[in-house]
């Protein structure tokens, strides 16, 4: 199936889970920001990964998503953020198949919750791999449709024609899931009335850098995400966190979820565009499930942050790859029964 790009939205960029393996020589992983969003819509798509494990490529919409008219027929999905989807002017519902029909045209409002959608495609989206992924990496020009956000007038092609014989009805909702299995489950910590949510994190590796007193209020404080966020990393604002002697360090190696405390003293957290070295140290490592959480938050929202021990974190991750199963054993059932 084809699809054109009538209007991009703010930014709108064709991502998969990234390209690993190429930190050593200076490439950023990139990918999506919110991998378990992209990864329920592409089960939901109909989509399974491929041989080497890596996960269809789909499109991550930034604050508003594109209008798009189809030029044939498949299957899409959506996930994330709630940004009003209307195929033909009729709002369709996230997190369930819908089928497309060609010359369908399908359009969002800005986001009323969360920061990022993603829409995946049965077949997933067509473009050249370039070491390993279908991902693009805006700063350095590469991967994705033509190393760049998608423009009006684009046309892109997916994986796959549709795998119905015959289409169905334009907008046709297939059986949705349990909704308890469409997002990451969340920490939260309550301040008076209000609600923020709580990035569990791994200590160190140069939490050693800042005094007790300053770790304690680390763990306590709440920050709020600065203007100066993108795919790139998250600034936070807040109590100034104090070294004991100084915050630059030998530079080493930059993770997605790494916590670096500047000169200023202010946490940044890095998400999937991040750098593959710093001069910082690092108070701590977000674990996975949360870096989807925090990719999720606007500017000017509350963000708090849990310590919990590698075991406790790893503990966190199976339990949703064990939801991302079962969704997919549900998806697997559902296509064994239905015709789609």
């Amino acid at each position: 199936m084809r699809f054109e790009i009538l209007a991009p939205g703010p930014l709108t960029t064709v991502q998969d889970m990234g390209r690993r393996g190429y930190g050593d020589k200076g490439w950023q992983e990139s990918g999506c920001c919110d991998k378990y969003a992209l990864r329920r819509a592409n089960l939901l798509a109909g989509n399974r990964t491929d041989e080497n494990g890596q996960e269809k490529a789909g499109l991550e919409m930034t604050l508003q998503g594109p209008s798009i008219r189809f030029l044939g027929n498949g299957i899409i999905a959506l996930a994330g953020a709630d940004m009003g989807f209307s195929l033909n002017e009729e709002p369709i519902p996230m997190y369930q198949p819908v089928s497309v029909r060609e010359g369908d045209v399908f359009t969002t409002g800005m986001a009323v919750s969360g920061l990022r959608g993603y829409m995946a495609f049965w077949g997933g989206i067509d473009v050249p791999v370039v070491m390993g992924s279908r991902s693009t990496n805006i700063k350095c020009r590469t991967g994705g449709f033509r190393g760049r956000a998608l423009r009006a007038g684009d046309i892109l092609c997916t994986g796959a024609e549709n795998p119905a014989e015959e289409p169905l009805p334009s907008g046709t909702q297939l059986p949705a899931p349990d909704p308890e299995l469409f997002t990451p489950v969340t920490a939260w910590r309550w301040m008076g009335e209000r609600r923020i949510p709580l990035l569990r994190t791994v200590p160190g590796p140069q939490d050693n850098a800042f005094t007790g007193d300053a770790l304690e209020d680390f763990w306590r404080n709440e920050y709020r995400l600065t203007a100066d966020c993108d795919r790139m990393a998250c600034r936070l604002e807040g109590e100034v966190i104090a070294a004991r002697e100084a915050y630059d360090i030998l530079s080493d190696g930059i993770l997605e979820g790494s916590v670096q405390v500047t000169a200023g003293g202010k946490p940044v957290v890095m998400l999937a565009d991040h750098q593959t070295v710093g001069g910082y140290a690092k108070i701590g490592t977000v674990i996975r499930p949360d870096i989807a959480v925090l990719a999720q938050l606007k500017p000017g929202d509350a963000v708090g942050f849990k310590p919990v021990t590698p075991q406790e974190g790893l503990e966190i991750f199976r339990r949703e790859e064990e939801r991302l199963a079962r969704l997919e054993t549900y998806c697997s059932r559902r296509s064994r029964n239905e015709s789609i």
